[in-house]
């Protein structure tokens, strides 16, 4: 993969912000300081943004990053079916319901390409395990999961054992969002070789040795994103970035470090090799060396604020301008501790129905409603863009459905074209929903729902 300088990828709403204390506390969603009610600041994108399902940074560049858009959603509940559907060929959305125990421990779950793994609600976990990208891989999101306990007791420095949270070797267009690690030994996440297009984002990393390192490699081709973030109770690679093109780091969070005494490996961020760092707005409190740089390697830093820090605090060179490769939300310094502790790790809202947008994931309405599977228990919403679309769309007799559309919106014809026969459910001449409602083959829509549910009678 190579970079394209030039290429940015605009995001209404999202500039730079207005760094007020009235805007602060509306960016949280707080409320009022005292009896002064906050007001929004001009050009804050709101704080539902935080849990879009779009990439942002540099996982959003090239391309973007889209993960199994377009494939099937499955819901997985076992060890077996995760790995199976990671493993595919074919695009695939795959929830994670409940905690998934792997077995032998340590077992990292190989993921192919074009995969979304996202966990339901705040309660999906990966136990005793984790993920592997292998070189190749591209364009993966995993999303909204707790991944823990690969640790083993005694061998804090996880020598002799290599289990990792997630690791990409030489992966690209991956976007790691809203995950908890902890206790994980060795790295909980490893960007390694040459991967490229990667966002970090809303993550919390807690309780670990080696936490977060970029690198094993002696090119310089990486470009990452990290925001966001949560770093507690943890001693080094916070990240640690070697030999990266760029690494834009901007509203992180790290607290609580480790305190065991060594003098040079309990650290924050470092600058490694020939890396060209860019730091910004982050909260650094009672941290050592809370960020470093190797003289080959360049690092900016610029509005971050540090309490009880000591050690190095190295800047020099002039890295880049992260604002020439992608448009980005810069929350102010002082807010990030409040709002990383509560947007972080995963949440209730992420993972709930799933939305399969129409036409931008799937070109018909009909495929976004071939890609729920048979035995699907769980609601899948197909939102339909506005626009005229002349087709008709057969629901399995086995699927409840709700439709919701243009009010003028009329019914389909048996006129209109299909191959497939009316006992799938759908009488001829019938609105493929039972609503009134229903964008049809013939209509123009200005927006449509479609929901589809399990028969429950």
């Amino acid at each position: 993969m190579t970079h394209f300088r030039s290429k940015r990828l605009s995001r209404p709403g999202h500039g730079r912000l207005v760094a007020t204390v009235l805007g602060l506390v509306t960016a949280l969603g707080l409320g009022a300081i005292g009896d002064v009610q906050a007001a929004p600041p001009s050009g804050a994108a709101p704080a539902a943004d935080r849990w879009t399902d779009r990439p942002h940074g540099f996982a959003s560049l090239a391309g973007g990053t889209t993960g199994g858009a377009g494939g099937k959603v499955v819901t997985v509940t076992d060890q077996a079916a995760l790995a199976k559907y990671a493993a595919a060929e074919e695009p695939y959305v795959i929830r994670v319901e409940g905690s998934l125990d792997m077995d032998p421990f340590g077992t990292e779950i190989p993921v192919a390409s074009d995969k979304t793994i996202i966990g339901v609600s705040d309660t999906a976990e990966i136990v005793h395990g984790g993920f592997t990208l292998d070189p190749g891989t591209h364009n993966v999101i995993i999303r909204n999961l707790t991944i823990r306990d690969t640790a083993v007791e005694g061998n804090w420095d996880c020598k002799d054992t290599d289990y990792d949270g997630i690791r990409l070797d030489t992966a690209h267009h991956v976007w790691i969002d809203h995950i908890r690690f902890s206790r994980i030994c060795d790295g909980q996440l490893d960007i390694r070789k040459d991967s490229e297009y990667v966002t970090v984002s809303y993550n919390q990393f807690t309780n670990n040795n080696k936490t977060f390192g970029i690198g094993w490699t002696p090119n310089v081709k990486t470009q990452i994103t990290v925001d966001h973030n949560w770093f507690r109770n943890t001693k080094q690679r916070n990240p640690s970035a070697d030999n990266c093109a760029y690494a834009h780091l901007y509203n992180n969070y790290l607290s609580s470090q480790l305190s065991d005494g060594d003098p040079v490996w309990t650290y924050g961020n470092w600058s490694r090799g020939r890396t060209r760092m860019v730091i910004e707005n982050s909260y650094y409190d009672g941290v050592q060396h809370p960020y470093q740089a190797d003289t080959t390697a360049e690092l900016v830093q610029r509005g971050s604020i540090l309490r009880n820090t000591t050690g190095r605090h190295d800047t020099w060179g002039t890295a880049f301008d992260p604002r020439e490769f992608y448009s980005y939300r810069l929350d102010p310094a002082a807010a990030v501790p409040a709002l990383v502790k509560r947007f972080s790790g995963p949440q209730k809202r992420i993972g709930g129905p799933v939305v399969l947008h129409v036409p931008g994931a799937y070109p018909t309405v009909q495929s976004a409603v071939d890609a729920v599977p048979d035995g699907n228990d769980t609601t899948v919403e197909i939102a339909v863009a506005p626009g005229t679309y002349r087709e008709k769309v057969y629901i399995p007799r086995a699927s409840r459905t709700s439709c919701c559309g243009a009010p003028d919106a009329t019914a389909p014809t048996p006129s209109s074209s299909s191959t497939r026969p009316p006992s799938t459910g759908v009488r001829p001449g019938a609105p493929p929903c039972a609503s009134p409602r229903t964008t049809s083959p013939h209509a123009t829509s200005p927006s449509a729902t479609t929901s589809t549910r399990p028969r429950t009678s």
